[in-house]
Protein backbone atom coordinates (compact mmCIF):
# COMPACT_ATOMS: atom_id res chain seq x y z
CA UNK A 1 0.00 0.00 0.00
CA UNK A 2 1.09 3.61 -0.55
CA UNK A 3 3.18 5.48 2.12
CA UNK A 4 0.76 6.95 4.08
CA UNK A 5 0.15 7.27 8.40
CA UNK A 6 -3.35 7.30 9.77
CA UNK A 7 -4.85 10.08 11.50
CA UNK A 8 -4.54 9.82 15.53
CA UNK A 9 -8.42 8.87 15.46
CA UNK A 10 -8.47 5.85 13.17
CA UNK A 11 -5.02 4.82 14.87
CA UNK A 12 -6.29 4.63 18.44
CA UNK A 13 -9.37 3.19 17.17
CA UNK A 14 -7.24 0.40 15.77
CA UNK A 15 -4.81 -0.48 18.80
CA UNK A 16 -7.98 -0.83 20.71
CA UNK A 17 -10.58 -2.39 18.26
CA UNK A 18 -9.08 -3.70 15.38
CA UNK A 19 -12.07 -5.06 14.04
CA UNK A 20 -13.83 -1.33 14.29
CA UNK A 21 -15.77 -0.55 11.51
CA UNK A 22 -15.43 3.58 12.26
CA UNK A 23 -11.78 3.09 12.00
CA UNK A 24 -11.55 1.08 8.75
CA UNK A 25 -14.07 4.12 6.97
CA UNK A 26 -11.85 6.38 8.27
CA UNK A 27 -8.68 5.10 6.68
CA UNK A 28 -11.03 4.50 3.38
CA UNK A 29 -11.48 7.97 3.29
CA UNK A 30 -7.94 9.53 4.16
CA UNK A 31 -6.89 6.97 1.14
CA UNK A 32 -9.23 8.52 -1.12
CA UNK A 33 -8.49 12.20 -0.27
CA UNK A 34 -4.88 11.10 -1.25
CA UNK A 35 -6.27 9.74 -4.59
CA UNK A 36 -5.30 5.83 -3.26
CA UNK A 37 -8.21 4.17 -5.41
CA UNK A 38 -6.93 0.50 -4.73
CA UNK A 39 -6.17 1.25 -1.07
CA UNK A 40 -8.96 2.93 -0.43
CA UNK A 41 -11.20 0.48 -1.84
CA UNK A 42 -9.84 -2.17 0.36
CA UNK A 43 -10.40 -0.51 3.73
CA UNK A 44 -14.37 0.36 2.72
CA UNK A 45 -15.07 -3.26 1.86
CA UNK A 46 -13.12 -4.52 4.93
CA UNK A 47 -15.42 -1.87 6.82
CA UNK A 48 -18.45 -3.34 4.76
CA UNK A 49 -17.68 -6.62 5.52
CA UNK A 50 -16.83 -6.28 9.55
CA UNK A 51 -20.36 -4.16 9.45
CA UNK A 52 -21.97 -7.75 8.32
CA UNK A 53 -20.30 -9.87 10.63
CA UNK A 54 -21.39 -7.22 13.42
CA UNK A 55 -25.08 -6.89 11.98
CA UNK A 56 -24.22 -3.22 12.27
CA UNK A 57 -26.50 -0.97 9.99
CA UNK A 58 -25.34 2.69 10.88
CA UNK A 59 -23.91 6.14 9.31
CA UNK A 60 -20.40 4.79 8.47
CA UNK A 61 -21.79 1.76 6.92
CA UNK A 62 -23.69 4.04 4.25
CA UNK A 63 -20.26 6.30 4.25
CA UNK A 64 -18.31 3.42 3.12
CA UNK A 65 -21.02 1.43 1.21
CA UNK A 66 -21.65 4.86 -0.86
CA UNK A 67 -17.74 5.94 -1.60
CA UNK A 68 -17.50 2.29 -2.46
CA UNK A 69 -19.55 2.75 -5.30
CA UNK A 70 -17.88 5.82 -6.27
CA UNK A 71 -14.54 4.40 -6.36
CA UNK A 72 -15.29 0.89 -7.84
CA UNK A 73 -17.15 2.78 -10.89
CA UNK A 74 -13.84 5.05 -11.12
CA UNK A 75 -11.80 2.11 -11.19
CA UNK A 76 -13.93 0.16 -13.57
CA UNK A 77 -13.56 2.77 -15.99
CA UNK A 78 -9.92 3.25 -15.96
CA UNK A 79 -9.97 -1.00 -16.29
CA UNK A 80 -12.40 -0.65 -19.29
CA UNK A 81 -10.19 2.09 -20.94
CA UNK A 82 -6.62 0.67 -20.23
CA UNK A 83 -8.35 -2.79 -22.08
CA UNK A 84 -10.15 -1.26 -24.93
CA UNK A 85 -6.67 0.61 -25.70
CA UNK A 86 -5.05 -2.39 -25.20
CA UNK A 87 -7.27 -4.32 -28.37
CA UNK A 88 -9.25 -6.01 -25.43
CA UNK A 89 -12.37 -4.82 -25.72
CA UNK A 90 -15.79 -6.31 -24.10
CA UNK A 91 -16.39 -7.95 -27.51
CA UNK A 92 -13.17 -9.94 -27.54
CA UNK A 93 -13.32 -11.13 -23.87
CA UNK A 94 -13.54 -14.52 -22.85
CA UNK A 95 -15.84 -15.36 -20.52
CA UNK A 96 -14.08 -15.49 -16.95
CA UNK A 97 -11.92 -11.97 -17.20
CA UNK A 98 -15.73 -10.56 -17.83
CA UNK A 99 -16.72 -12.31 -14.55
CA UNK A 100 -13.56 -10.68 -13.02
CA UNK A 101 -14.30 -7.41 -13.95
CA UNK A 102 -17.57 -7.96 -12.78
CA UNK A 103 -16.60 -9.09 -9.06
CA UNK A 104 -13.56 -5.91 -9.16
CA UNK A 105 -16.23 -3.34 -10.23
CA UNK A 106 -18.91 -4.73 -7.52
CA UNK A 107 -21.69 -5.61 -10.49
CA UNK A 108 -21.42 -9.37 -8.82
CA UNK A 109 -20.84 -11.12 -5.60
CA UNK A 110 -18.45 -13.62 -5.10
CA UNK A 111 -20.56 -16.85 -4.40
CA UNK A 112 -19.00 -19.72 -3.04
CA UNK A 113 -20.22 -22.98 -2.21
CA UNK A 114 -20.85 -23.19 1.72
CA UNK A 115 -22.59 -26.68 2.29
CA UNK A 116 -24.33 -27.36 5.48
CA UNK A 117 -23.19 -30.87 5.88
CA UNK A 118 -20.04 -32.18 4.01
CA UNK A 119 -17.62 -30.14 2.22
CA UNK A 120 -15.41 -31.97 -0.43
CA UNK A 121 -12.14 -30.04 -0.98
CA UNK A 122 -11.06 -28.99 -4.94
CA UNK A 123 -14.68 -28.82 -6.43
CA UNK A 124 -15.43 -25.60 -8.72
CA UNK A 125 -17.85 -23.17 -7.68
CA UNK A 126 -19.81 -22.71 -11.21
CA UNK A 127 -23.44 -21.38 -10.39
CA UNK A 128 -24.91 -23.26 -13.41
CA UNK A 129 -23.57 -26.02 -15.56
CA UNK A 130 -23.84 -25.89 -19.07
CA UNK A 131 -25.71 -28.90 -19.78
CA UNK A 132 -24.79 -29.65 -23.50
CA UNK A 133 -21.25 -31.00 -21.41
CA UNK A 134 -23.05 -33.86 -20.48
CA UNK A 135 -23.81 -36.42 -22.67
CA UNK A 136 -26.63 -37.98 -20.95
CA UNK A 137 -28.77 -34.86 -21.55
CA UNK A 138 -30.19 -35.61 -24.36
CA UNK A 139 -31.49 -38.77 -22.90
CA UNK A 140 -33.85 -37.23 -19.90
CA UNK A 141 -34.80 -33.96 -22.33
CA UNK A 142 -36.46 -36.74 -24.84
CA UNK A 143 -37.90 -38.35 -21.93
CA UNK A 144 -39.99 -35.12 -20.90
CA UNK A 145 -43.01 -35.61 -22.61
CA UNK A 146 -43.76 -38.64 -21.32
CA UNK A 147 -42.58 -38.03 -17.93
CA UNK A 148 -45.17 -34.91 -18.35
CA UNK A 149 -47.54 -37.02 -19.26
CA UNK A 150 -47.27 -39.18 -16.32
CA UNK A 151 -46.83 -36.31 -13.46
CA UNK A 152 -50.55 -35.47 -15.37
CA UNK A 153 -52.25 -38.12 -14.54
CA UNK A 154 -50.98 -38.35 -10.83
CA UNK A 155 -52.28 -34.47 -10.63
CA UNK A 156 -56.02 -35.30 -11.98
CA UNK A 157 -55.72 -37.90 -9.31
CA UNK A 158 -55.50 -35.09 -6.70
CA UNK A 159 -52.40 -33.70 -5.18
CA UNK A 160 -53.33 -35.01 -1.72
CA UNK A 161 -50.21 -36.71 -1.88
CA UNK A 162 -47.23 -34.36 -2.14
CA UNK A 163 -46.42 -33.25 1.38
CA UNK A 164 -44.51 -30.09 2.71
CA UNK A 165 -40.84 -30.29 1.69
CA UNK A 166 -39.67 -28.62 4.54
CA UNK A 167 -40.78 -31.02 7.35
CA UNK A 168 -38.03 -29.56 9.99
CA UNK A 169 -34.88 -27.84 9.97
CA UNK A 170 -33.15 -28.77 6.61
CA UNK A 171 -32.76 -25.26 5.14
CA UNK A 172 -32.03 -21.96 6.47
CA UNK A 173 -34.39 -20.70 9.21
CA UNK A 174 -35.77 -17.73 7.14
CA UNK A 175 -37.20 -20.63 4.53
CA UNK A 176 -38.49 -22.72 7.34
CA UNK A 177 -40.37 -20.11 9.02
CA UNK A 178 -42.12 -19.54 5.89
CA UNK A 179 -42.18 -22.92 4.48
CA UNK A 180 -41.87 -25.28 7.83
CA UNK A 181 -45.39 -27.26 7.34
CA UNK A 182 -46.81 -26.17 4.32
CA UNK A 183 -47.96 -27.43 0.86
CA UNK A 184 -46.40 -24.19 -0.93
CA UNK A 185 -43.15 -25.86 -1.63
CA UNK A 186 -44.25 -29.46 -1.71
CA UNK A 187 -42.87 -32.76 -3.05
CA UNK A 188 -44.08 -36.09 -4.29
CA UNK A 189 -41.05 -38.65 -4.28
CA UNK A 190 -39.96 -41.60 -6.07
CA UNK A 191 -37.02 -42.01 -3.85
CA UNK A 192 -36.10 -39.75 -1.12
CA UNK A 193 -32.44 -40.25 0.12
CA UNK A 194 -32.15 -44.02 -1.26
CA UNK A 195 -35.36 -44.87 0.15
CA UNK A 196 -37.90 -46.11 -2.72
CA UNK A 197 -41.63 -44.86 -2.84
CA UNK A 198 -42.90 -48.29 -4.47
CA UNK A 199 -46.35 -47.05 -5.10
CA UNK A 200 -44.98 -43.73 -7.10
CA UNK A 201 -42.85 -45.56 -8.79
CA UNK A 202 -45.35 -47.61 -9.70
CA UNK A 203 -47.35 -45.04 -11.69
CA UNK A 204 -43.97 -43.18 -13.08
CA UNK A 205 -42.19 -46.17 -15.12
CA UNK A 206 -40.92 -44.04 -17.48
CA UNK A 207 -39.55 -41.33 -15.13
CA UNK A 208 -38.14 -44.08 -13.20
CA UNK A 209 -36.30 -45.94 -16.01
CA UNK A 210 -35.05 -42.94 -17.12
CA UNK A 211 -33.27 -41.06 -14.18
CA UNK A 212 -32.15 -44.60 -13.65
CA UNK A 213 -30.08 -44.44 -16.51
CA UNK A 214 -27.94 -40.95 -15.25
CA UNK A 215 -25.07 -41.04 -13.19
CA UNK A 216 -27.18 -40.58 -9.69
CA UNK A 217 -25.59 -41.74 -6.18
CA UNK A 218 -26.99 -44.89 -5.40
CA UNK A 219 -25.79 -44.97 -1.27
CA UNK A 220 -27.93 -46.67 0.91
CA UNK A 221 -30.25 -43.73 3.52
CA UNK A 222 -27.99 -41.06 1.35
CA UNK A 223 -29.32 -41.27 -2.69
CA UNK A 224 -30.90 -41.04 -5.16
CA UNK A 225 -33.08 -38.37 -4.50
CA UNK A 226 -35.90 -38.58 -7.45
CA UNK A 227 -39.19 -35.82 -6.66
CA UNK A 228 -41.31 -34.21 -8.33
CA UNK A 229 -41.42 -30.64 -6.79
CA UNK A 230 -44.39 -28.18 -6.91
CA UNK A 231 -44.16 -24.55 -5.98
CA UNK A 232 -47.71 -22.83 -5.30
CA UNK A 233 -48.44 -19.81 -7.55
CA UNK A 234 -47.11 -16.72 -5.52
CA UNK A 235 -45.21 -18.92 -3.37
CA UNK A 236 -41.34 -18.24 -2.64
CA UNK A 237 -38.55 -20.08 -1.41
CA UNK A 238 -35.81 -18.55 0.45
CA UNK A 239 -32.56 -18.32 -0.16
CA UNK A 240 -30.32 -21.30 1.41
CA UNK A 241 -27.88 -23.69 0.43
CA UNK A 242 -27.36 -27.42 0.05
CA UNK A 243 -25.85 -30.05 2.45
CA UNK A 244 -23.50 -31.70 0.03
CA UNK A 245 -21.17 -30.91 -2.31
CA UNK A 246 -20.07 -33.45 -3.99
CA UNK A 247 -23.12 -34.31 -5.99
CA UNK A 248 -25.49 -31.47 -8.57
CA UNK A 249 -28.83 -30.96 -8.48
CA UNK A 250 -30.54 -31.28 -11.69
CA UNK A 251 -34.55 -29.78 -12.59
CA UNK A 252 -36.22 -31.07 -15.24
CA UNK A 253 -39.13 -28.20 -15.72
CA UNK A 254 -42.46 -29.92 -16.72
CA UNK A 255 -45.16 -27.36 -15.63
CA UNK A 256 -43.58 -23.65 -15.71
CA UNK A 257 -45.84 -21.14 -16.11
CA UNK A 258 -44.93 -17.35 -17.10
CA UNK A 259 -43.42 -15.33 -14.00
CA UNK A 260 -40.77 -18.22 -12.49
CA UNK A 261 -37.46 -17.50 -11.70
CA UNK A 262 -34.63 -19.39 -10.17
CA UNK A 263 -31.60 -17.52 -8.94
CA UNK A 264 -28.32 -19.60 -8.19
CA UNK A 265 -25.33 -17.04 -6.77
CA UNK A 266 -25.61 -14.17 -9.25
CA UNK A 267 -27.30 -15.63 -11.80
CA UNK A 268 -31.45 -15.40 -12.28
CA UNK A 269 -32.99 -17.90 -14.79
CA UNK A 270 -36.28 -18.86 -15.38
CA UNK A 271 -37.20 -22.40 -16.41
CA UNK A 272 -38.33 -24.05 -19.89
CA UNK A 273 -40.36 -26.67 -20.25
CA UNK A 274 -38.40 -29.48 -21.06
CA UNK A 275 -34.77 -27.92 -20.29
CA UNK A 276 -32.47 -29.25 -18.07
CA UNK A 277 -30.67 -26.78 -15.42
CA UNK A 278 -28.28 -28.03 -13.36
CA UNK A 279 -26.67 -26.31 -10.33
CA UNK A 280 -24.66 -26.43 -7.34
CA UNK A 281 -27.24 -25.95 -4.48
CA UNK A 282 -24.41 -25.69 -1.75
CA UNK A 283 -24.02 -21.74 -3.52
CA UNK A 284 -27.11 -19.83 -2.01
CA UNK A 285 -30.50 -20.10 -4.29
CA UNK A 286 -33.75 -19.32 -4.04
CA UNK A 287 -37.00 -19.46 -6.64
CA UNK A 288 -40.31 -18.01 -6.95
CA UNK A 289 -43.55 -18.39 -8.75
CA UNK A 290 -44.96 -15.07 -9.27
CA UNK A 291 -47.79 -16.44 -11.64
CA UNK A 292 -50.70 -17.58 -10.65
CA UNK A 293 -50.07 -21.27 -11.14
CA UNK A 294 -48.59 -24.35 -9.95
CA UNK A 295 -45.13 -24.71 -11.00
CA UNK A 296 -43.79 -28.26 -11.00
CA UNK A 297 -40.27 -29.49 -11.78
CA UNK A 298 -38.43 -32.99 -11.42
CA UNK A 299 -35.74 -32.81 -9.32
CA UNK A 300 -32.73 -35.56 -9.24
CA UNK A 301 -29.38 -35.45 -8.24
CA UNK A 302 -25.72 -37.11 -9.70
CA UNK A 303 -22.44 -37.06 -9.52
CA UNK A 304 -19.98 -33.89 -9.76
CA UNK A 305 -18.57 -35.06 -12.60
CA UNK A 306 -14.75 -34.33 -11.33
CA UNK A 307 -14.83 -36.91 -9.20
CA UNK A 308 -13.33 -40.29 -10.13
CA UNK A 309 -14.44 -43.74 -9.66
CA UNK A 310 -12.23 -44.27 -6.79
CA UNK A 311 -13.46 -41.00 -5.07
CA UNK A 312 -17.37 -42.49 -5.52
CA UNK A 313 -16.60 -45.38 -4.00
CA UNK A 314 -14.99 -44.12 -0.65
CA UNK A 315 -18.07 -41.68 -0.43
CA UNK A 316 -20.36 -44.34 -1.14
CA UNK A 317 -18.70 -46.12 1.72
CA UNK A 318 -18.69 -43.45 3.93
CA UNK A 319 -22.19 -41.80 3.34
CA UNK A 320 -23.97 -45.45 3.26
CA UNK A 321 -26.16 -46.31 6.39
Amino acid sequence: MADFSPTDEAAQLLETKPHSVRAHVLLGEQHAAKGNDQDSAYYFRRALHLAEQQDLADEDVARARDALAVIEARMAASREARLTGRGVPSSKRSPRLAEALDLAAGRRRLYRQEPTAFTYPGLPSVQFFDPAQFEWVAGIEAAAPAIRNELDALLAAGSDDFRAYVQHETVTPEANKALLGKKDWSILPLCENGWLMPSVIEECPVTWEAVLKLPVPRISGWGPTIVFSLLKAGAHIAAHNGMFNTRLVCHLPLIVPAGCRFRVGNEVREWEEGKLMIFDDTIEHEAWNDSGEDRVVLIFDVWRPELSERERFELTALFSD
